[in-house]
């Protein structure tokens, strides 16, 4: 009775030690497997803090680039390379945008000014845009002037409040291109076309019709919306700052500018001219003062760099011809599609010294579409943008931001750094897969 009691509290025994080792068994594997997600996730958060501060890094590499651009640099970081290019334990990338037909990837800062100010451009300019509709380019003319008179078409308060959540017209400047989306008309297709990541490059998921986001007509071209080709940033420094040492062709004081006419044209037409200039005053830009002054090709080309049209001038929303594309060019008013293709042909002939001088321009054009669209036309630009791509050397974790950096000051401000890393990897998938087998983006062997 005894041995069977014995036998029987042994049993239990060795029952609940092992209940006790499988516990604490399954304590450890779940405490192994927590461990490991653990660790996962700290790998992650690493990678994820690499690669955002690579991106930090590359902010003031292009900063440093703005802040060092020389008078004869058409663009900052022009002989740079953007693409691929290993900083730490990583890799960045500054993606192009703009100027290109979305066939293949381009690199580098871009130009705010190369786009179409939409706080100061007109409703006529506005209308011309790819893909523009008559109603979003009169909502975004009411949507800006801070009257409470609406234009055919368009819409002001009375319309939003009838919405769900209603809200008010706004009635003065946008803040972003992306507050388009609040006007009325306004919508992503019209906006960001296919180019559902924004990367200005027509991807698979871009030319498959309906099967992924974003539906596209499949036609193997990109319709990139209106976003490359608009902005609400481009401004010009004020001619008492960076401007100082120019002589502004509106001044009421001519002393400095006879000096310079004086330097090239003999004192019997000098007379003539000035009294021009003082009937003519004020030009709104100094291929309006070639215009209108009749002054030779050769005599302006010597003289404009001294110059600036201050004053009376327009300073937001000029568009920098050397770097605008054709659909911004083409919303010029008097421009034709010859005229356009006249100026990219031309420019792509000149070197960037060459560039730099507004003089160019009056070779390509004649005097009466010099004064119309010649207001609106720089040589110099003072805001930028930065599509910067980084990612951390293991391939796990990216970072992506806009930023948009004002250069009219020493050092250059950011007035917009924007975290769009939620569009998605932007480059070729194939990129990240190498990494994390050890194969860098530049090369097909292990770094």
């Amino acid at each position: 009775m005894e041995e069977c009691k014995r036998v029987r509290n042994g049993g239990m025994v060795f029952i609940v030690a092992l209940w006790i080792i499988l516990t604490i068994a399954g304590t450890l594997l779940v405490f192994g497997r927590s461990m490991r997600v653990e660790l996962l996730v700290s790998a992650n958060r690493l990678a994820a803090l690499r690669a955002d501060w690579i991106a930090r890094g590359v902010l003031q590499l292009v900063l440093s680039q703005i802040d060092s651009m020389g008078d004869e640099s058409v663009m900052p970081g022009e002989d740079y390379n953007w693409e691929a290019v290993a900083l730490g334990d990583g890799f960045f990338w500054v993606i192009a945008r703009g100027a290109e037909d979305g066939s293949d990837l381009h690199f580098g800062i871009s130009d705010e000014s190369a786009k179409l100010n939409l706080n100061a451009a007109t409703l006529d300019m506005i209308y011309m845009l790819p893909g523009m509709t008559d109603e979003l380019a009169a909502s975004i003319a009411d949507w800006i002037r801070p009257d409470e008179d609406s234009t055919a078409g368009g819409a002001k308060s009375e319309y939003y409040l009838l919405l769900s959540p209603p809200y008010q017209c706004k009635s003065g400047p946008l803040e972003t291109v992306e507050e388009v989306l609040l006007v009325k008309g306004g919508s992503m297709d019209i906006l960001f076309g296919e180019d559902i990541n924004r990367n200005g490059v027509l991807d698979p998921n871009e030319n498959d019709g309906a099967d992924t986001a974003p539906q596209d007509n499949m036609d193997g071209l990109l319709d990139r919306g209106i976003y490359d080709f608009v902005t609400v940033y481009s401004s010009h420094s004020n001619v008492s700052l960076q401007e100082s040492d120019k002589v502004d062709v509106n001044s009421s004081d001519t002393t400095q500018l006879r000096e310079i006419l004086g330097g090239v044209i003999d004192s019997a037409r000098l007379s003539t001219i000035m009294n021009i200039i003082r009937r003519g005053r004020p030009f709104l830009s100094l291929l309006d003062f070639y215009a209108r002054t009749g002054l030779s090709i050769e005599e302006f080309e010597k003289i404009a760099p001294m110059l600036t049209a201050g004053a009376r001038g327009r300073t937001q929303g000029l568009i920098n011809v050397n770097t605008a594309p054709r659909e911004v060019l083409l919303c010029l008013p008097g421009l034709d599609e010859a005229d356009v293709d006249t100026i990219m042909d031309y420019r792509a002939s000149l070197d960037s010294a060459g560039r730099t001088n507004i003089a160019w321009v009056a070779r390509v054009l004649p005097l009466d579409k010099l004064s119309e669209a010649g207001g609106w036309l720089t040589v110099r630009s003072y805001h930028f943008s930065a599509d910067i791509v980084a990612v951390s050397g293991d391939g796990k974790a990216f970072r992506r931001y806009r930023a948009v950096l004002d250069g009219r000051n020493s050092p250059p401000l950011v007035i917009s750094w924007q975290d769009i890393t939620g569009l998605g990897w932007p480059l070729d998938p194939v990129i990240l897969g190498n990494l994390k087998k050890g194969i860098g983006p530049d090369s097909t062997v292990a770094y």
